[in-house]
């Protein structure tokens, strides 16, 4: 497959995460992200590459444990972000408007993050959960480089 430089990691079962992912890929500035859900094998090995074993599992099951991630992941250069940090940092690849929500970046993580994780607890009461990942269209299957392990 060769190497993946930006790759956003998202939580293949959530509504609002498979939103995010179709957004960016319309808002998109040029096609370099490649996406994968979190639930797969290499998710698991780049996220390990970028922030050891124990940070993996423990972004993988999610705050609460429950195997429910809950933030998105853009990885670059090797290094991961997370929460608000990843999405300010994929709000960099998009066109204009969207991409200027990058200046967010001087409020402090803290903050942001407050927001981030709030709405990360409520995202499936709010916009639903769906059983298995997104199937990609196949004009859009080479944008995603995994696919979801058999639960």
């Amino acid at each position: 497959m060769g190497s993946v430089d930006s790759l956003v990691l998202f939580d293949g079962k959530c509504n609002l995460c498979n939103g995010a992912v179709q957004f960016i890929i319309d808002h998109e500035r040029s096609p370099e992200l490649k996406f994968a859900p979190l639930q797969s094998d290499l998710a698991s090995e780049r996220l390990t590459e970028a922030m050891g074993a124990e940070a993996t599992k423990a972004l993988v099951l999610g705050a609460t444990g429950s195997g429910d991630p809950d933030t998105i992941v853009m990885i670059e250069d090797g290094k991961a972000y997370t929460h608000s940090t990843a999405a300010l940092r994929i709000a960099g690849h998009l066109t204009a408007p969207w991409r200027w929500a990058f200046v967010f970046y001087v409020v402090p993580r803290f903050v942001r993050d407050v927001v981030y994780r709030w709405i990360a607890r409520n995202r499936y009461r709010w916009f639903g959960k769906t059983e298995s990942c997104r199937v990609p269209t196949p004009e859009l299957r080479a944008r995603f480089v995994a696919s979801a392990r058999a639960e």
